[in-house]
């Protein structure tokens, strides 16, 4: 690596290109070296400062010498990757007309694909000084002075053609079909962290989530896909370092190229091989991994926060701003993106064309991915065909991948739920509180619930959209576990230092009589028929079923819903507690689901015959009677068969949410028990023969799914006279 060894002198620079943005290497007019290129319209220099190979000394600063389009550019020869750098950009400080330029302010470029330097306290680092009186606000106060170099991370050139070549090692990701996708959130430390058979070098690592034990893990389990909370290098936001706490679940990205180092092993020399090697193990075992990504906001916060990249490059033209150059917080987080201008969509697309080309990522899930379709010319409001989602619909690198939406953020208009283009899925939040309700009390009608088990077409079936645009939640990483969901009728935030009033307090959740753990047997084994039955719920219901890490053993956060700035065992599965039968029985579960299409149905139920509805007594439900507040049980008959999709069996599910059991009659014919969630019975077809059979009635325990199998006719045979 070619170093400079005078400070602060400069250095040859040739024009060099506009494209692509980022530190390139690359040779020109027969010269190799590194291009620079940077966008800022706003600016009147960008310098590039170039630092040793530790980050320490600042060895040369370039000024780039042409501006095309908005973008700055030079090409300097010798460097080559490896090289460290950061910026600086000179230009007004006048934060009313929502320009924050400030030169002794060193700027990690917002194309960084590594990154070296501490992390601790930047969400400290002002642009600033001090507001001039108590009246005064932040857009009246003066630029800071001082250099800050010493303190910033700085960016570190890769080699884009090697990183890619890296990649074409890998394997090729499995691409699971949607009909039998099965997600699985998890946390890269939270999950392994406190697991007693990962070694202790690789607990809360990447490395760690693709260990023996946690492979063995997911193949019993029976999971497709594993999807992360936010990997991308992420910062803590002033106010959690003020009370000793941090942001855990990482949802305040700094470097959107970068894994988190964080999430490396003691001995990785470097955190991008050791993520490229997860994902490379997860391939080979037939297993997808899908990121969760922020691009509705920055780790920069609000107009106090601090100045790291895009606010001192051009302010104006990355955020969205008001008149008064203040920033439209349509993420609740301080700013939001313009993700309409055309230099925040080419940063979006690139990025993430990178984890898919460099890292053989397998899909996204968008957080507050209203953000993504906001237009300006509706006034910010939102359209399925902004300019950044039409851009990734027609992209061939991201027409591979599965793309997942959270369709809200809290701006005007926020909740989209259904209104994202074809091709995207979207979380249900509806699906989550239905049955929730349904089954924990909380007055769900059966025709409620009968939408959302069927796909919510009431959502989701126009625009060739099928039922797997939704994707079925009971609980997330943003809320209660299952277990707490079933033993907590309040939240318990407390150690998260804001008096209990942080997370949701709609949460649909019960107790069973007492909060919190209990010993009453009665009480727990309410609470275990609830999850089952929720459970049972999710993986007999049309769509995406999405499962939270640790709730198919009963993983407990003490009634915490909203652990984002739990770095502790509140948030560490612990599976020294795992509930083995409630594993059994999840695994048995998707076992079911995966082999019989009737439970995964990927078409909307068009044909009457397909899916019959029954009461308990076995007539057809009138209007009335669907939306009946005080009925809580039903069943259906589901016969792929009439729609000439091949199958062996035909389905009855019994869903009863009563206190007490209940008779259903049966149609014609012998039926065999192969489901039944009060008593954790998931049979596979194996074991068929041995389940109980039943002609006429059968009778369902309270808080319980049933599942009954009946062999479908044999298809008719020509045979020739």
């Amino acid at each position: 690596m070619s170093q400079r060894e005078t400070t602060n002198q400069p250095t040859s620079c040739a024009p060099g290109q506009p494209r692509p943005i980022g530190a390139s290497c690359m040779t020109l007019d027969g010269m190799v070296g590194v291009n620079f290129a940077v966008y800022s319209q706003h600016a009147e220099r960008i310098d590039v400062c170039l630092y040793d190979e530790k980050g320490k000394r600042e060895t040369a600063r370039i000024t780039l010498p042409t501006q095309t389009n908005g973008v700055w550019h030079g090409f300097v020869a010798d460097l080559s990757a490896g090289q460290i750098y950061g910026l600086r950009a000179h230009g007004p400080y006048q934060p009313k007309d929502g320009q924050r330029f400030n030169p002794a302010k060193l700027l990690i470029d917002p194309y960084a694909r590594a990154l070296c330097g501490d992390l601790a306290n930047l969400s400290l680092e002002r642009d600033y000084l001090d507001v001039p009186s108590p009246d005064a606000t932040v857009l009246d106060a003066l630029p800071d002075p001082s250099d800050n170099a010493a303190r910033i991370p700085k960016a570190r050139v890769l080699d884009w053609a090697q990183e890619r070549q890296a990649a074409a090692r890998m394997a090729i990701g499995p691409r699971i079909p949607l009909d039998t996708t099965v997600l699985y959130e998890a946390h890269v430390k939270g999950l392994t962290q406190c697991h007693p058979d990962v070694p202790e070098p690789l607990r809360g690592t990447y490395a760690g989530l693709v260990s023996p034990p946690m492979l063995a893990h997911y193949r019993k389990l029976g999971i497709t896909t594993l999807c992360l909370l936010p990997v991308h290098l992420h910062i803590t936001e002033a106010h959690l370092l003020k009370k000793d706490l941090c942001n855990y679940w990482g949802y305040n990205t700094l470097g959107f190229f970068v894994p988190h180092p964080g999430y490396a092993s003691t001995d990785c020399a470097d955190v991008g091989e050791e993520f490229r090697f997860m994902v490379d193990q997860l391939h080979h075992n037939g297993l997808e991994v899908v990121l969760d990504v922020v691009f509705n906001h920055s780790a920069e916060s609000d107009t106090f926060g601090p100045t790291l990249s895009w606010r001192g490059l051009d302010n104006a033209s990355w955020y969205a701003l008001d008149t008064a150059g203040q920033y439209i917080n349509h993420s609740g987080c301080g700013n939001s993106f313009n993700l309409a201008h055309p230099c925040a969509i080419q940063w979006v697309m690139d990025c993430l064309r990178w984890w898919v080309e460099v890292y053989g990522v397998d899909g996204f899930r968008f957080d507050l991915a209203t953000a993504l379709g906001r237009d300006p010319v509706l006034a910010q409001g939102f359209h399925p065909h902004s300019a950044l989602l039409s851009a990734i619909a027609q992209d061939p690198v991201l027409a591979q991948v599965k793309l997942i939406a959270e369709p809200w953020d809290i701006g005007p208009g926020g909740y989209q739920l259904g209104h994202f283009p074809a091709g995207w899925h979207e979380w249900n939040d509806r699906y989550r509180d239905t049955t929730r309700a349904f089954w924990l009390g909380h007055g769900a009608t059966r025709g409620d619930f009968v939408r959302r088990l069927t796909g919510s077409g009431d959502l989701f079936q126009h625009e060739g959209r099928s039922p797997l645009a939704s994707i079925n939640l009971v609980a997330t990483h943003d809320g209660m576990t299952l277990a707490d969901l079933t033993a907590y009728c309040h939240k318990h935030n407390a150690a998260n230092g804001e008096d209990n009033r942080d997370g949701h307090n709609h949460n649909l959740s019960a107790n069973g009589g007492v909060e919190g753990p209990s010993a009453d047997p009665e009480v727990n084994a309410l609470r275990g028929k609830w999850r089952r039955a929720l459970l049972c719920t999710l993986f007999v219901s049309q769509g995406v079923p999405q499962l939270l890490a640790g709730d198919e053993w009963g993983n407990s956060q003490g009634g915490n819903n909203n652990a984002y700035c739990q770095d502790n065992a509140t948030s560490w599965l612990d599976w020294n507690a795992a509930d083995q039968g409630l594993l059994g029985f999840c695994s048995q579960l998707i076992a079911l689901r995966q082999s019989h299409a009737a439970l995964r149905h990927a078409h909307w139920f068009s044909d009457d015959k397909a899916i019959v509805w029954r009461s308990p007594s076995g007539h057809a439900l009138s209007a009335t009677e669907w939306e009946d507040p005080q009925a809580c049980s039903f069943a259906c008959v589901i016969d792929l068969s009439v729609t000439g999709v091949s199958v062996s069996h035909r389905w009855l599910l019994a869903f009863h949410a009563g206190v007490q059991e209940v008779s259903f009659a049966l149609p014609p014919g012998p039926w065999r028990q192969v489901l039944d969630s009060a008593h954790a019975v998931a049979l596979p077809q194996s074991n068929w023969e041995q389940a109980p059979c039943y002609s006429g009635t059968v009778v369902a325990p309270a808080h319980c799914v049933l599942g009954l199998v009946q062999a479908t006719s044999p298809a008719p045979t020509n045979h020739p006279l």
